[in-house]
């Protein structure tokens, strides 16, 4: 089988900036995203389709092994199918809340006020379930090895939530366990694997979120120089 052959083309460089510009833009960025919170109280004022396009390209941006982009976005916005997803969901966190996550978790997560009920689920305009790819399949319908598909698919989420906090909206990382519901509801392949399901909007007016949740580790603590 021929290789295809490394085929450079010249970088299109960042613009190159002074120390103090850059310290001024890292500052800036980092407050940006200092004010990011996950939400549960979601308004349903409409988001327009044009910017989730726009986000989930941002996603689609990311690294990824080989570069062969092991990811799928599905955005839901319409209600009949938030209201099975939410059903799905809710069976699957009672399981979770009754017993199933043991004490320990149970416990972990308390401060942060969370429960079986996800209303959310249906509340926010936009769902967007994020399916992570185990091998892709060509033209010829034979499967392809996918690489470092969790890492991939990680740093893509990661842009997605940052992208979208940009442009003023809320989310939420729901990880209902096992989520292979998504599958059968979005009809996506078996050789897809739910990764996290993102809920997308506003805040309520009412919107509140726990003081435990604000509270970020410090530098000195995440960090090392050499």
């Amino acid at each position: 089988m021929n290789m295809p052959e490394y085929d450079p083309v010249p970088l299109v460089a960042p613009e190159r900036l002074s120390a103090p510009v850059m310290l001024t833009r890292a500052k800036a960025h980092l407050d940006l995203m200092r004010q990011r919170r996950t939400v549960r109280d979601f308004s349903s004022e409409f988001v327009d389709p044009a910017v989730i396009e726009a986000c989930v390209s941002t996603a689609g941006s990311a690294p990824s092994g080989a570069n062969h982009q092991p990811w799928h976005f599905v955005c839901v916005s319409d209600p009949a199918t938030k209201r099975a997803i939410r059903e799905a969901a809710e069976r699957e966190e009672e399981a979770f809340y009754g017993g199933k996550a043991g004490d320990a978790w149970l416990q972990d997560i308390d401060p942060l006020g969370t429960n079986a009920s996800k209303p959310f689920l249906e509340e926010a305009p936009w769902l967007i379930a994020v399916f992570a790819e185990r091998y892709g399949v060509n033209d010829a319908g034979q499967k392809r090895k996918h690489y470092y598909v969790p890492e991939s698919v990680g740093i893509a989420t990661g842009f997605l939530i940052s992208a979208l906090h940009n442009v003023g909206l809320a989310t939420l990382t729901h990880t209902p366990n096992p989520m292979k519901f998504l599958n059968e509801i979005l009809e996506r392949p078996s050789r897809e694997r739910p990764y996290v399901l993102l809920v997308v909007g506003h805040p309520s007016s009412s919107a509140t979120v726990p003081r435990a949740a604000g509270v970020k580790k410090p530098l000195e603590t995440i960090s090392s120089f050499i």
